[in-house]
């Protein structure tokens, strides 16, 4: 069971002070942040991809590298790349040279983004959204199994037989799929042989159940080994000492963000009763002290069979050393409690410990 942390590295004013932290301070911290998830054990570290001045992470690559120079033996991903909207070349080209620099521990997890600000940067239409998706999803996959690429398709120029360099440490970098919880999307996976992220950040997380057999199901009719293909969940949450001081902390930039982003989107008012709901078992906030936490994971685990889990802290903008203690405990005192559980219901079970 694999346990880690990912960021959209966001600059949102600060709900108490009213301040804007400098995209250079936030991201100078988020390497801070990748060293000691490192340092405390946890399996992964990702890095969102956004094109907007709320957030710093528009060179995802870039930030990682920073931390793989650091690192030991944390994984490091994108979480997620907006593939739509990049070229799939250069993506793999800066993937494999953040393989290189960690000696093997880099990852991409492709997917559209929530946020569609990268399409008129780019000059990409938003009409061919599906269509640039699929196209580019296949390319990457072109350039991940082979050294050399013949390529024709209707977004790029074409090119015949040429080499993509560097190659990564690992014999094939890993490609995983986000999903928001659209079944086309999660069929669309198992198809491919990819992982899967599911991005669960509201509602009840029970609703992605019916996803996971879609999933199998479609990787097992294509010919792919079920047992060799992960799911991820992506979650929001918090860790301190206490349950009442992880919600005094959390919840009042989680509300500040939520309401920021949710006036363009015509979300409602993010409220407390609703922040208090998703805080329940079978909501999709993991809010609490380690106990609380460990045991939410473990319940969800049972429910949807993912593999590695993806605490995304934090929401808003939060003290640099809060979010520091909440990476410590997540480390040192939530995943031991989840690979303990782990490892002796897979014993009982007969089944290989991980």
């Amino acid at each position: 069971m694999e346990i880690g942390v990912d960021t959209f590295v966001e600059t949102t004013p600060d709900v108490h002070t009213g301040e804007t932290i400098s995209h250079a301070q936030r991201i100078r911290e988020v390497v801070e942040e990748m060293v000691l998830a490192d340092q405390v054990g946890l399996d992964v570290f990702g890095v969102g991809e956004h094109h907007r001045k709320e957030f710093g992470d528009s060179a995802t690559a870039v930030i990682l590298a920073a931390g793989a120079a650091m690192t030991q033996r944390i994984r490091l991903t994108s979480s997620v790349t907006v593939l739509s909207a990049v070229d799939p070349v250069r993506l793999f080209q800066q993937f494999a040279t953040l393989d290189g620099i960690s000696n093997g521990r880099a990852e991409i997890i492709a997917g559209r983004g929530s946020m569609v600000d990268a399409f008129p940067l780019f000059g990409y239409d938003l009409q061919d959204y599906e269509e640039l998706f699929e196209e580019k999803l296949e390319l990457l996959l072109q350039l991940r199994d082979s050294e050399k690429v013949t390529w024709r398709g209707g977004h790029r120029p074409a090119f015949t037989n040429l080499g993509v360099y560097p190659r990564p440490v690992q014999p094939s970098l890993p490609i995983w799929l986000g999903s928001g919880g659209n079944a086309e999307s999660v069929i669309r996976a198992g198809l491919l042989g990819l992982p899967l992220v599911l991005a669960i950040i509201g509602g009840s997380p029970l609703h992605f159940a019916p996803l996971v057999p879609l999933y199998k199901k479609a990787a097992a009719q294509a010919g792919h080994d079920v047992s060799k293909l992960p799911i991820a969940v992506h979650s929001l949450g918090f860790v301190a000492e206490s349950t009442s001081l992880a919600v005094d902390k959390y919840f009042p930039p989680t509300q500040a963000s939520f309401n920021y982003f949710g006036k363009e989107r015509g979300w409602r008012p993010y409220t407390r009763s609703g922040f208090d709901a998703s805080r329940s078992l079978d909501g999709a906030l993991y809010v609490g002290d380690p106990e609380t936490v460990a045991n939410k994971i473990l319940y969800m685990r049972e429910q949807l069979g993912f593999s590695r889990f993806f605490l995304h802290l934090p929401v808003g903008t939060m003290p640099h050393e809060e979010v520091m203690r909440a990476i410590e405990l997540l480390g040192t005192e939530v995943a031991p409690r989840v690979r303990e559980e782990v490892a002796r219901l897979k014993a009982e079970q007969g089944m290989p410990r991980g």
